[in-house]
């Protein structure tokens, strides 16, 4: 098991308004799958990032690459294995 940042540069405001919807709905099924570990937009509205748990990068890139707001070439996908680091 490994993590994987999924940066989705924005590419379409008015269209990301209208697909938005259904990417909400493809993250909540895949945290409930266990292959999510955080999500959020970015606060100065160019995207967002989602952190998939996957067994390889290939996995990883399937599942988000099957998100509605890539499918719909709403925002750029850029994927990269993430190490997260525990703080003690």
């Amino acid at each position: 098991m490994a993590y994987y940042a999924a940066f989705l540069h924005m590419k379409d405001a008015e269209k990301n308004a209208k697909v938005l919807p259904r990417h909400i709905a493809y993250l909540e099924d895949m945290e409930a799958c266990g292959k999510v570990f955080a999500r959020g937009p970015f606060t100065d509205g160019t995207g967002g990032l989602v952190v998939y748990i996957a067994d390889t990068y290939e996995e990883a890139l399937e599942i988000a690459e099957a998100d509605p707001h890539v499918v719909e070439g709403v925002r750029r996908l850029e994927l990269k294995e993430w190490k997260a680091l525990t703080i003690s």
